[in-house]
């Protein structure tokens, strides 16, 4: 028998408790089967091998007792949010991955197929294979107040691997089970809320969450007595199913190009749905979790979360917390777009006093104004109330006169890429604030060093780089210049941390780390254009990594004459390395945003205009070609940077692609995808990771 407790000795136990429980108008006991792993709401309960032995012995005792109904509910605030993760990177070999896999199954299955009626009562989060616990069940109600509720397993490269494929396509449908398994998963891993969960038909029926549980017992004797029918849609297995399908192949092939044989499989495995047949359709999902947890990429995805999840919430080289000064009052310099959106940030999250300053009135009540309708929009949404909305357009001002910033403890600054600005902006602020009141730039390749060098007190600069769209992506670089304080640091990552977001320590080297990396890697695909290679071949190199967009694509996005000035500040600083394009110079100077454009028929095409511009040369690559040249420089620029001391370690380099790139869970950033293509030791001799940190053991 598998020794599990050796497997998963690290393993938060969530144990079952069932009690039986008389309940007016119902002809025999509720059998109540409470999920608690002893912690508050902080720490979720998770399925574990230990977790599923304790909910399987909870269900012998319900059976036992042949009540008149069978009920799952969770701790205050939590259901459960899916399988225990922490033991699968010892797990060598099949047979025991077969074992999990199995186990799941074969717990979860006894409440679907009981003779007496079950029922979920999710009162609080459901992810995972918490979720597919509550479809196992019978009916399901949720609490109006219940939090994240999803399958995120294909973010992680995973699938939900005990009878969510199978499940759910039944139950709403096999168009809105894709969205739910596939689309949402691979769009920053979207979650449900309640409301929307009853929508799709997830659960039957929503109820308040100060008396949920009374009144999901109460909603149960109605059912179970025959007073309330649930009525559930009929399902097309023939073309809607096809369509689905279809569908949910494209979605897959745009978002990992192949790169992810787990999520690819999840395809397979919602089609295999149609036939209804639970005994074919978890063998099937068994075996191909067993594949799964036996993969490379579900060991890099492990180790994605829990970079994301343990290391980013206790940043590598962050000062003592306690050194953190108290921030009553912002300011930002500018009223453009992204100044605009750094002051929605903090006023939200903070909610103190926010203050923006520009050149002129006209930019200053433009700004408030996007401000103001941002917020309008949060209420249109209904993520923010009347009272809500007044108080936080109350919080926000602008003032044309930086002595607004006088009683700010924390000012940044979103101007113009160009340090003379940044100083001048500095030197005046300076003038207004307390010694100790912190500036910040969000600068994306600038030296924090050189811009506090003509300050009075240097050492309350730190570099505040966010990446775009600042209320979607969560990295936050944080960068210490030569003089920066242990009091400024300490204040920026308490800063970061009311804001929401996940904050690295990174040193003043030119572009940080998330811009340093993908400038390297665009240079090297720009000068393969440069060379010769087809625009069609070099953007298509890297499909098999599976990365959010092409290199174009991210030019675009990134825009040109902001991607070129960076490798502008990155030739100056490495000129050996950062070549300069003079075509993506012309192609900036022309005004040109975009390489492709659609042809009459709608195909992708190059822009004509781009292609006359750009003057190529006769030595073209094959894709492999610029994808190993791609990869090599890669490899080469992570080195030199870690030993450098751009940041503590590789760990770091992966968490900022991961955070700030949106590079996939499945390739672990780029560290591990780079030791498992044997990319590191061909370039430097040696892996970044230890064998088994983010692959199967060695």
């Amino acid at each position: 028998m598998t020794d599990f407790a050796a497997l998963f000795p690290d393993e938060v136990v969530t144990k079952a408790y069932t009690r039986l429980v008389d309940v007016p108008g119902l002809n025999g006991e509720l059998a109540l089967i409470t999920i608690d792993n002893g912690h508050d709401h902080t720490r979720p309960s998770t399925f574990g091998p230990a977790g599923l032995t304790s909910l399987n012995s909870a269900l012998d005792e319900a059976f036992a007792a042949e009540p008149a109904a069978i009920a799952v509910t969770g701790k205050p605030f939590v259901f459960a949010v899916g399988a225990d993760l922490s033991g699968v990177g010892q797990v060598s070999q099949r047979e025991h991955a077969e074992a999990i896999a199995q186990t799941g199954h074969d717990v979860f299955r006894r409440l679907t197929e009981s003779k007496v009626p079950t029922f979920a009562f999710v009162n609080g989060a459901a992810l995972g294979g918490g979720l597919e616990l509550a479809l196992s069940c019978h009916y399901r109600t949720v609490a109006s107040n219940a939090g994240a509720i999803a399958f995120p397993e294909c973010y992680l490269g995973l699938f939900p691997g005990w009878g969510g494929t199978q499940l759910l396509p039944n139950l709403i449908g096999p168009d809105a089970a894709v969205t739910v398994i596939i689309e949402n998963a691979l769009a920053q891993n979207r979650m449900l809320n309640p409301t929307k969960g009853l929508k799709l038909g997830i659960f039957d029926e929503l109820l308040e969450g100060a008396d949920f549980l009374e009144e999901s017992v109460r909603w149960l004797v109605r059912v179970v007595n025959g007073e309330k029918t649930v009525e559930r849609p009929e399902i097309d297995r023939g073309k809607a199913w096809d369509d689905a399908v279809a569908r949910a192949k494209e979605i897959v092939e745009s978002k990992t190009h192949g790169a992810s044989p787990a999520v690819t499989k999840t395809v397979e495995l919602i089609d295999l749905a149609r036939n209804n047949d639970l005994d074919a359709g978890y063998a099937a999902e068994t075996q191909a979790l067993t594949d799964a947890l036996m993969s490379d990429e579900l060991r890099a995805g492990l180790y994605s979360f829990d970079l994301t999840q343990k290391r980013a919430k206790k940043p590598a080289g962050a000062p003592d917390k306690s050194l953190a000064r108290p921030v009553s009052k912002v300011g930002v310099v500018g009223a453009g777009l992204m100044a605009g959106q750094l002051a929605l940030l903090f006023v939200r999250r903070l909610e103190v006093p926010v203050v923006i300053t520009d050149i002129d009135q006209e930019r200053i009540d433009k700004g408030v104004a996007y401000i103001h309708g941002e917020i309008d929009k949060l209420a249109d949404k209904g993520r923010l109330s009347p009272d809500g909305v007044n108080k936080l357009k109350g919080l926000v001002s602008g003032e044309l006169d930086k002595k607004a910033f006088a009683d700010a403890d924390f000012v940044i600054e979103a101007v113009f890429e160009k340090m003379s600005l940044k100083q001048q902006v500095f030197a005046e602020v300076e003038e207004h604030v307390s010694p100790e009141a912190i500036l910040a730039t969000n600068t994306s390749s600038l030296s924090i060093t050189e811009m506090a060098s003509k300050l009075k007190n240097p050492e309350r600069v730190v570099g505040f780089h966010f990446f775009n769209p600042v209320a979607v992506l969560p990295l936050l670089e944080i960068v210490r210049g030569e003089k920066t304080d242990d009091a400024a640091l300490a204040t920026a990552f308490q800063v970061g941390k009311q804001l929401k977001k996940s904050c690295v320590l990174v040193s003043d080297a030119p572009a940080f780390v998330v811009n340093r990396l993908l400038t390297r890697f665009m240079g090297e695909v720009i000068a393969s254009v440069d060379e010769g290679t087809p625009f069609e071949v070099a953007d298509n190199a890297l499909e098999p990594l599976g990365l959010p967009m092409s290199p174009m694509v991210l030019l675009q996005l990134v825009g040109p004459a902001v991607a070129q000035h960076v490798n502008g500040t990155m030739h100056e600083a490495y000129p050996d390395r950062f070549g300069l394009s003079d075509n993506l110079q012309k192609f900036v100077d022309a005004g040109k945003t975009a390489v492709w454009t659609f042809d009459e028929s709608g195909n992708t095409v190059v822009d004509p205009e781009v292609a006359e511009l750009w003057e190529q040369g006769d030595d073209p690559s094959t894709t492999e070609q610029v994808r190993e040249r791609a990869l090599n420089a890669l490899a080469e620029e992570i080195r030199i940077m870690l030993d450098e001391g751009v940041v503590a370690e590789a760990q770091d380099i992966d968490l900022c692609m991961l955070l700030g790139a949106g590079w996939p869970f499945w390739l672990g950033g780029i560290t591990p995808y780079l030791d498992r293509a044997g990319v590191s030791e061909k370039v430097n001799g040696k892996r970044f990771l230890e064998p088994g940190a983010a692959s199967l053991p060695a």
